[in-house]
């Protein structure tokens, strides 16, 4: 059976932070106990924190994942798993920032905590950076064997119309690896699947820690010359969260 692979083995260190933020939504224990060692984890890394939300603080909590814009594309995402976590007594959020790392210990340190709570009573988890939120049996489903490591478990890719004809491909979630997510427009509807698979690569690519400075070019085959990365956007930016590498699909 295949092993999680949580090498980079294109790394090189970037000045930008990875984040981490993920909801545990259940009944927990007043001292849960957690057996780390069964989901690989050495434990929260450090910069990353552990807070308990009791059901008297929800309420007035204004971080409340449920709620507003987010709220809703949850509740449509998945009714079943957002109804769970409503119901839910308590919340855990795991959040924190860390400095660019050769490796992801990292992330499979923090996915292995968030199983032991999941164990320990948690009924639903929100990843707010995918959008998405799961139920415990979704989640464990999801992130099981080697597949708690691969890439399309942590991004999302979609796709919208864009605002100067075509399709715009764009991905959320590579805040996770201290890498800028990606931004392909302009891309002619019969060229959806193929921007996409340029997308999926790109952000294989930033997860295993490569690095594309201002002016990089993409190889794509049947693209001569390729795609030409420009850096741009901010952690302000709603419509990634994060800083992004702009690309634009070259006219027929």
């Amino acid at each position: 059976m295949a092993e999680p692979d949580w090498l980079r083995p294109h790394w090189t260190r970037d000045e930008a932070k990875a984040m981490l933020l993920y909801f545990v939504f259940g009944e927990f224990a007043a001292e849960p106990q957690f057996d780390l060692s069964a989901h690989g984890s050495q434990g929260l890394p450090p910069g990353v924190e552990m807070r308990r939300i009791p059901k008297a603080a929800l309420a007035h909590w204004d971080g409340h994942p449920l709620r507003g814009a987010l709220g809703e594309i949850l509740r449509e995402g998945n009714p079943a798993a957002f109804e769970a976590a409503r119901k839910a007594p308590e919340c855990v959020m795991l959040r924190g920032e860390l400095a660019d790392a050769d490796s992801l210990a990292y992330l499979r340190d923090t996915l292995g905590v968030v199983a032991a709570l999941l164990d320990a009573g948690g009924v639903a988890v929100v990843d707010p950076q995918i959008l998405e939120i799961f139920t415990a049996d979704e989640w464990r489903a999801r992130y099981a064997g080697a597949e708690i490591s691969a890439a399309r478990g942590h991004v999302l890719i979609l796709c919208h119309d864009d605002a100067n004809g075509g399709a715009w491909i764009k991905t959320r979630g590579m805040r996770k690896f201290a890498r800028p997510d990606i931004s392909i427009r302009r891309v002619p509807q019969t060229e959806v699947q193929r921007a996409g698979a340029v997308a999926s690569q790109l952000v294989e690519l930033g997860m295993r820690g490569m690095r594309f400075g201002e002016g990089s070019m993409v190889e794509v085959d049947g693209l001569p010359g390729g795609l030409k990365v420009t850096r741009g956007g901010s952690l302000d930016d709603p419509e990634f969260n994060n800083t992004h590498l702009e690309l634009h699909w070259p006219k027929a």
